[in-house]
């Protein structure tokens, strides 16, 4: 790490800025209206390498976050700063319990089903998995080296219903119907590992740098979770009910104050369980998820907040039409933050 990278990630203006956003962030979840709508779009140092040199990587990243540092000092859209190693991405979980992953010529991962029957997963231990090991040395250096105006990024920690899939493909569902109480084995023995790494970086990572995944585009003030709800499109209601949404809320309760399920597929027939859900407390929406905007602001609980990833299908002026600006956060690169609505004057950034 370079001389003044130390100085540059803990400069006063950058953390005053910093807090600001984040106080303004935590207004949105206490259900506070803003005069302008809450834009967000981080800075991130991102890899999913693994194996990693992560010792080199670390510092280099930091001294590229010192560099755009100054972009961060911007005072209407919050853009922070973030480091991240999330060795094999979605497929990490995976990788602790043995999946064989690979790595895609696009830079992405993949891992091959388990052939093994469902209802005799075994609980890994992940001190003995080396890049597990490897993930607490990074973190741990990460906090030793103090840059205050950057979070760190958790590795990708899924949930048991994506990761259930990922070992055994459709199986896992056909098993939800068939062989119900080997799919709740399989399943409670993937969410404890998750837990296990939840409560880790809980007791490891102040609240204050402590960020899940995709923190540049999902930041939440601290004290909050985020779980992965890519594959709960697969199922029914009914089927959400019995087997997900007790080990999604466990792991969100968790956390200090909940947190969020991220969505990009077409959810809404489980938006009555996640009303009735008291730790989810946000809802951050992805491509086709978005499209869906509208259900999420009628169906939800006024205290769950919806990140509105904007794309082509749904631009920022539409999801302001839908919500007036009220329990949202845009995610986009935009230059300043627009007014809550189409009709409502300009104001001040703050709330």
């Amino acid at each position: 790490m370079k001389a003044d990278t130390h100085g540059l990630l803990n400069d006063a203006q950058l953390l005053e800025v910093r807090h600001a956003h984040l106080e303004r962030l935590s207004a949105v979840f206490a259900g506070e209206t803003l005069r302008r709508a809450f834009v967000l779009h981080g800075i991130p140092q991102l890899t999913q390498e693994a194996p990693l040199d992560w010792e080199t990587w670390l510092d280099e990243a930091l001294d590229a976050l010192a560099r755009e540092a100054e972009r961060a000092h911007d005072p209407m859209v919050f853009r922070p700063l973030v480091v991240s190693w999330d060795p094999r991405g979605v497929h990490f979980i995976d990788h602790l319990f043995r999946a064989e992953t690979f790595q895609l010529e696009n830079g992405g991962w993949q891992a091959r089903c388990l052939d093994t029957p469902i209802g005799e997963l075994r609980r890994p231990d992940p001190a003995g998995n080396e890049t597990w090991r490897q993930v607490r040395a990074f973190t741990r250096a990460f906090l030793q080296r103090q840059v205050a105006g950057v979070f760190l990024g958790m590795p990708t920690l899924s949930s048991a219903l994506n990761i259930a899939v990922n070992l055994y493909g459709q199986r896992i569902l056909e098993a939800m119907a068939l062989e119900p109480e080997a799919a709740r084995h399989d399943m409670r023995v993937i969410n404890d590992c998750i837990c296990e790494l939840h409560r880790w970086y809980l007791d490891i990572v102040p609240d204050d740098q402590r960020q899940c995944v995709a923190a540049p585009g999902r930041c939440q003030p601290p004290g909050f979770g985020q779980l992965c709800g890519c594959t709960c499109q697969l199922l029914s209601p009914a089927l959400y009910d019995e087997f997900i949404l007790p080990l999604d809320d466990e792991v969100l309760s968790l956390h200090p104050h909940g947190g969020m399920i991220h969505l990009c597929g077409v959810h809404t027939q489980h938006i009555p369980a996640w009303r009735a859900m008291g730790s989810l407390r946000a809802v951050q929406m992805n491509d086709r998820a978005a499209d869906d905007l509208e259900l999420y602001f009628n169906g939800l609980r006024e205290d769950q907040v919806l990140y509105v990833n904007a794309y082509r299908d749904m631009p920022v002026r539409r999801a302001l039409e839908i919500t007036g600006g009220e329990r949202t956060v845009i995610v986009a690169d935009l230059q300043a933050p627009p007014p809550r609505g189409p009709d409502s004057p300009p104001g001040e950034v703050t709330p």
